[in-house]
């Protein structure tokens, strides 16, 4: 049997904060966009998302997307955005709090009081983000490890990824419950020896509820 789980691990973009997909109509304001202008919208419908799917396939990368997906913003706005962490702190920045999941704050609180390790391992927090992004989310310094590849350079799958925050957590690969949207991120958390859940950005309730039970804790 593996060790009881001693830590949860969350990805941050789409698991701890609601996609950019669900929050077009902020977008839309902040940006002075008309309502219904952004019309792409990955997971929730990739039928109508060509690039999304591509990407699910690894024929471009999630920064690829992004990338892409920036550029449009800013041919709409006629901003020079040039950078995916300028769309996003133009998007986003006025009150980050708005796009958080409650049920991520909800199973942080839950980890937190009963005294579980809380780390972020992210391919692009401040990449995306802003540094400054953070500093306003107060939950965050309740986190025990945050690991950025911003900064590390160092992107999921990469083995060395997940290995960096096992160790800053110091307990067992067996003993973390990861938490991501991108299944390709999830396999390379399992192959690190970590117990994952795939996190769906369409029932993140259900989602929680699974991390959480992988705690020994219950969800409600």
């Amino acid at each position: 049997m593996p060790p009881e789980a001693e830590a949860l691990v969350l990805d941050f973009g789409g698991v701890v904060t609601r996609t950019l997909f669900e929050t077009h109509d902020l977008t839309e304001e902040a940006l002075g966009l008309p309502a219904g202008t952004l019309t792409w919208k990955g997971p929730f419908d990739p039928g109508n998302d060509p690039l999304w799917r591509s990407m699910q396939v690894d024929e471009i990368s999630e920064r690829d997307y992004w990338h892409r997906r920036t550029e449009d913003v800013a041919r709409l706005t006629g901003r020079p955005f040039t950078e995916m962490s300028d769309f996003v702190k133009a998007a986003r920045g006025a009150d980050p709090e708005a796009v958080m999941r409650p049920e991520a704050l909800e199973a942080i609180d839950r980890a937190r009081m009963a005294g579980k390790k809380l780390a972020i391992l992210s391919n692009e927090l401040d990449l995306f983000y802003g540094a400054d992004f953070r500093e306003r989310l107060p939950f965050l310094k309740d986190f025990d490890v945050i690991v950025d590849a911003t900064y590390t350079k160092i992107l999921k799958p990469d083995p060395r990824a997940y290995a960096l925050c096992i160790e800053e957590l110091n307990v067992p690969a067996r003993a973390c419950v990861f938490v991501d949207d991108q299944r390709r991120n999830i396999t390379g958390a399992a192959t690190a020896g970590m117990q994952t859940v795939h996190f769906d950005v369409l029932d993140p309730g259900a989602s929680f509820a699974d991390a959480l039970r992988l705690l020994a804790l219950p969800s409600s």
